[in-house]
């Protein structure tokens, strides 16, 4: 029984020699900045442990009271031309445009935005789907926040609107 734990503890004292440790957690920010005079503005932060789910929490501020709005990822991570230069939605897999749960999406389709009395704005999701790492890494893309809700039907943008605010999804350290 103790050469278990001897070995057990030479063996993680070996690892912590090569530097070996357990993946850490990979993080991400977008900051939407508002296009034109819209007066959006918010936070977005991405969490993710290696292989496993994506953790979204967003906060969006200065849309009208009691609204909605699409939010999608999209395929550029370029604010410029308001907004237009992120492209369309991020859609690695060429699937349609769909809700965000549905079987059939864009890996860049979000849940729509529902603004509270105070045009306020909060998300918290989790998707096995998004990653922020790899081939389909949703790192560098932009977020944009459009003038309309969603109506998950649409193809390919979801009737969502014009473009009224932009962030561009960046690596935290």
């Amino acid at each position: 029984m103790h050469h278990r734990y001897l070995l057990a503890a030479l063996a993680a004292s070996a690892l912590a020699a090569c530097g070996t440790t357990a993946p850490s957690q990979i993080r991400a920010d977008a900051r939407l900045g508002a296009i034109g005079n819209s007066g959006v503005s918010g936070n977005i932060g991405f969490t993710q442990q290696p292989g496993q789910k994506v953790m979204l929490h967003a906060v969006v501020r200065g849309l009208a009271p009691n609204s909605e709005h699409g939010f999608h990822i999209h395929e550029r991570g370029d604010c410029g031309d308001n907004g237009n230069a992120a492209g369309g939605h991020f859609n690695p897999r060429h699937a349609s445009h769909g809700r965000y749960d549905a079987a059939m999406h864009h890996l860049g389709d979000l849940p729509s935005l529902k603004a509270d009395a105070n045009g306020v704005a909060v998300v918290d999701m989790e998707s096995t789907e998004l990653s922020l790492a790899g081939p389909e890494s949703i790192m560098g893309r932009a977020l944009i926040v459009h003038t309309s809700p969603d109506d998950y039907m649409t193809q390919p943008t979801g009737n969502s609107g014009a473009r009224i605010a932009c962030a561009v999804i960046e690596s935290r350290q």
